[in-house]
C-alpha cells in the first residue's frame, strides 16, 4: 500500500508531462535522438554507426554519447510514435521509480516496511543542485536529464543484486546484466555501478578474499559485458571534444567537499527549499542506526560504506585535484552526477531511518495503551488497524517534503499549459518559415546562441533555437549539446562576421521581426513576429584556399580557432588546415596565401543528406583548392573525387575537406561509422549466457538430493 501510494502520487501531479509541447530544457535533444533513432531504425540501419547531423555541426552522437535510451524509445517509437514514447517513457519511468528502489531494498534483506519507507521516500529528494534523483532534474520546467532517469531505474538493482552476488555467486547474471545496461543508458551513473566492487567485499573482513575474487570475476565479467559501450567510447576518443566552457566549473569538477558539506549539514543536498528537513533527518537517523548495529547488520554497513564513499566522489577535482586522474576517464564526466549516489544511498538510509523511528513509536504507543489483559491489540485484524496507522503516519512525517514538491509540481504543470497556449498561438507563424526552409534547403538556420539576443528569442518560454528541434531543423547556435570537435568553436562562432556562415553552412538567418540581421542577407518572409532571411553563400559544401596551419587538441579547438572566426580571412574563401593532437597538418593548398587572387573555385551543385551521412557536390576550381563540408570532423568520413577515394583533411576549426586539382570534380563526402559492433555485441552476449549457464548449473546442483552416506 505504501508502494502503490507513492507510485499513485507520481502518476498524479506527472500528468502534464504527457502534453505535447517542445522542451525548455535538454529534453529537446533526447526527444531529437528519440526520432532519428526511430527513423535510421525504421530503415534498417544502427543508430551507433550513424552520423547525427543536428547538433554541433553532427556527430556520431550515438557512439559519444550513452544512446541505449534514445534508441529502445526510438525502437518502441518505430511501431508507434517517436515522441509520444519519449513523453510515456519521462513520465513512467519517474512515476513508477519507487518500485524499483523498493525491489533494491529487498535485495539488501532488509525488511519489506523498510524497503516500502525507502520507496515512500524516493519521489520527494530536493537538492540545491537540482540534477540528482528529484523531479526537477527530469520535468519541464527541470533540466531534462532524460538518459539518467534511465539508469535511476537500473542503479539500485545493480547495487541490490552485486550485494547477493558479493554473497554467492548464484547472482552474478543478474548482478552483470545490471551493471552492464547501467552502464549503457548513463556514463557517471556506470561508474556508480562499479564502485561496491571495489569496496564492499571489505565489509565482511572474515571473508575478505573469497569476496574479493567475487568482486574481481564480476568486474571482468562486466567490463567484458560492457564493452560493446567502452570499448568504442575509448578507441574514439581523441574525436570527441572536451567542453571548454564547462572545464573550469563545478559542473564539470564537483562543487568541492566544502559546499557538499555545506549543502548536507544545511540540508540542501535531501530538502533544499523546505522548513524541515525531513529526508536528511531520516538519512541520518538511519546511519546512526546502521553504525549503532554495525556488526549484527552487513546490509547496513554496505549503504553506509557506499554513501560515504559516493559523498567523496562527489567531491571531485575542485577538492582533490590531479589526484582524481586516477578515476578512468575523469576528464570527460561530469562529476558534480555522482551526488546521484549520495542521493540514492540516502534514500536506501532513510527508509531504514523511518521504521527505526516507526518501530520507536509503536512501542512507547502500545505501552501507553495496553493494560494487564491483551486487550485490542490481540484481537483479529488489529495488526491491520496498526498497519493502517503507520501508513498514515508515513504520509504525515512525509508532509513537508511532498506539500512542497506539491507546489512545485503544479507549477510545472501551469506553465506547460501556458507553453501549449502559446504554441497555438505562435506555432502557426514559425511553421510557416520553416516549411518554406525544408521546401528550399540551402544549408543551416541560424536563431541567436543562448549568449545573445538568441535567448531571448521565443516561442511561448521556449528559445527558437531550442524550438527548432522540435522540427527536426539543422542549425547553428544550440551550443555545447555534443561531443563534436566542432562543439566548442560553435560557441566562439561570430555571427557579426559574413565568412563564419557559410564556414558553419548557414543557408538561413531566423530572427525576430523589426531586427535587421547582423549581416547582409536578402529577406525571404515575416510572420507575426519571426522573419526569416536567406544568407547570399548557403550550402553545406564550399571551396577553400587553405593557407596556414592550426595546432588544436580536442581540449582547446574552441579557444584556438577564435581568431580565425573573428578574422576576414574566411571572408576571403581563405582557411587553415588543422595539425590536431600533436599530428600532423595536411600541406596547405596555397601557403601564405602566395599568388592567390580571388576565390579559388566554386560550387555549381551541391546536394546534401546528412542524415543519412552522404553529401554531393559538382565544384568548379581555378586552382588547387581544399572542397569544405561544412560537417565536424571524424575519421568516419570517406571521400571521393571523381569516383576515386581520396583522402580527408582536417580544416580549420575541425572540419572534414579534401583536396582537388584544378577543373570540374564530382565530390562525394559518405560517413561510414563505427565498425566493430557485431564482434562487440556477440562478446557481450556470450558473457552474458556464460553467467546464465553457470548459474542455472549453480542452482540445479544445489537442488539435487544428496546422497547419504553408508551406515
Amino acid at each position: 500500500m505504501l508502494v502503490a501510494l507513492a507510485v499513485a502520487w507520481g502518476l498524479w501531479v506527472l500528468r502534464p508531462e504527457l502534453r505535447a509541447v517542445p522542451y525548455l530544457d535538454d529534453s529537446s535533444v533526447h526527444q531529437q535522438m528519440v526520432r532519428f533513432a526511430s527513423s535510421r531504425i525504421s530503415q534498417g540501419h544502427l543508430p551507433l554507426t550513424s552520423w547525427f547531423p543536428y547538433l554541433g555541426l553532427g556527430s556520431p552522437q550515438y557512439l559519444h554519447y550513452q544512446s541505449l535510451p534514445s534508441m529502445t524509445a526510438g525502437l518502441v517509437g518505430s511501431f508507434t510514435s517517436p515522441d509520444a514514447a519519449f513523453r510515456w517513457s519521462l513520465y513512467l519511468l519517474l512515476a513508477l521509480w519507487p518500485i524499483s528502489i523498493y525491489w533494491s531494498v529487498r535485495l539488501f534483506r532488509l525488511s519489506r516496511w523498510t524497503a516500502a519507507s525507502a520507496a515512500a521516500v524516493a519521489p520527494f529528494l530536493a537538492s540545491a543542485a537540482g540534477i540528482g534523483y528529484e523531479t526537477k532534474a527530469y520535468v519541464w520546467i527541470g533540466y531534462g536529464v532524460w538518459t539518467q532517469l534511465w539508469a535511476s531505474w537500473t542503479l539500485p538493482l545493480a547495487w541490490g543484486f552485486t550485494y547477493r552476488a558479493l554473497t554467492s555467486l548464484r547472482h552474478a547474471f543478474p548482478a552483470v546484466l545490471f551493471v552492464m545496461v547501467t552502464c549503457a543508458l548513463h556514463f557517471e551513473t556506470g561508474y556508480l555501478a562499479f564502485v561496491p566492487l571495489v569496496v564492499w567485499p571489505f565489509i565482511v573482513w572474515k571473508d575478505l578474499w573469497r569476496r574479493l575474487g567475487r568482486a574481481a570475476v564480476l568486474g571482468a565479467a562486466a567490463l567484458l559485458a560492457s564493452a560493446w559501450v567502452i570499448w568504442p567510447l575509448l578507441d574514439q576518443s581523441h574525436w570527441a571534444a572536451r567542453n571548454q566552457i564547462l572545464r573550469s566549473t563545478g559542473l564539470e569538477n564537483g562543487y568541492g567537499a566544502r559546499e557538499m558539506l555545506g549543502w548536507l549539514f544545511t540540508g540542501q543536498l535531501y530538502d533544499a527549499g523546505r522548513w524541515l528537513w525531513v529526508v536528511t533527518i531520516l538519512v541520518f537517523v538511519g546511519i546512526g542506526y546502521c553504525i549503532a548495529n554495525w556488526r549484527s547488520l552487513p546490509s547496513g554497513r554496505a549503504l553506509v560504506v557506499i554513501w560515504v564513499v559516493t559523498l567523496l566522489m562527489s567531491f571531485g577535482r575542485t577538492t582533490f585535484g590531479v589526484l582524481y586522474k586516477a578515476v578512468p576517464g575523469s576528464t570527460d564526466i561530469f562529476i558534480r552526477r555522482f551526488q546521484m549516489g549520495v542521493q540514492l544511498s540516502g534514500i536506501l538510509l532513510a527508509g531504514i531511518g523511518l521504521v527505526f523511528l516507526g518501530r520507536m513509536a509503536l512501542a512507547v504507543a502500545l505501552r501507553l495503551f495496553s493494560t494487564d489483559k491483551p486487550g485490542w491489540i490481540a484481537r483479529p485484524g488489529s495488526a491491520g488497524i496498526v498497519a493502517g496507522l503507520c501508513l498514515a503516519a508515513v504520509v504525515v512525517v512525509l508532509a513537508p517534503a511532498w506539500s512542497a514538491l506539491a507546489t512545485y509540481d503544479s507549477h510545472n504543470g501551469g506553465n506547460i499549459g501556458l507553453q501549449a497556449s502559446a504554441d497555438t498561438e505562435e506555432g502557426p507563424h514559425i511553421d510557416q518559415l520553416l516549411a518554406y526552409v525544408k521546401a528550399h534547403p540551402r544549408g543551416r538556420v541560424y536563431a541567436g546562441q543562448p549568449t545573445n539576443w538568441g535567448n531571448d528569442f521565443l516561442v511561448g518560454a521556449v528559445p527558437v533555437f531550442k524550438y527548432l528541434e522540435s522540427k527536426d531543423i539543422d542549425e547553428v547556435g544550440y551550443t555545447l549539446r555534443t561531443a563534436s570537435l566542432m562543439t566548442d568553436p560553435e560557441f566562439f562562432f561570430d555571427d557579426t562576421n559574413p565568412g563564419d556562415y557559410p564556414l558553419f553552412g548557414i543557408g538561413y538567418l531566423l530572427a525576430p521581426a523589426g531586427m535587421q540581421p547582423p549581416v547582409p542577407a536578402h529577406e525571404v518572409e515575416c510572420a507575426g513576429q519571426y522573419c526569416l532571411w536567406s544568407l547570399p553563400d548557403g550550402g553545406s559544401i564550399h571551396v577553400y584556399d587553405t593557407t596556414g596551419v592550426l595546432h588544436a587538441t580536442r581540449a582547446d579547438v574552441g579557444t584556438q580557432s577564435r581568431t580565425l572566426l573573428d578574422s576576414p580571412l574566411l571572408d576571403n574563401h581563405e582557411d587553415l588546415t588543422v595539425a590536431f593532437n600533436g599530428g600532423q597538418a595536411a600541406p596547405p593548398t596555397a601557403p601564405g596565401g602566395a599568388g592567390a587572387k580571388g576565390p579559388p573555385g566554386r560550387v555549381v551543385v551541391e546536394s546534401a543528406d546528412l542524415a543519412n551521412g552522404t553529401a554531393r557536390a559538382v565544384v568548379d576550381t581555378n586552382r588547387r583548392a581544399t572542397v569544405v563540408l561544412s560537417s565536424s570532423y571524424d575519421p568516419g568520413w570517406h571521400a571521393t573525387v571523381d569516383g576515386r577515394p581520396t583522402p580527408t583533411v582536417m580544416v580549420a576549426p575541425a572540419l572534414v575537406g579534401v583536396v582537388v586539382g584544378t577543373g570540374r570534380h564530382t565530390v562525394v563526402f559518405t560517413f561510414g561509422g563505427y565498425g566493430s559492433y557485431t564482434a562487440l555485441f556477440v562478446l557481450a552476449l556470450v558473457v552474458l549466457a556464460a553467467l546464465a549457464a553457470a548459474t542455472l548449473w549453480g542452482r540445479t546442483r544445489a537442488a539435487r538430493p544428496r546422497k547419504e552416506a553408508p551406515q
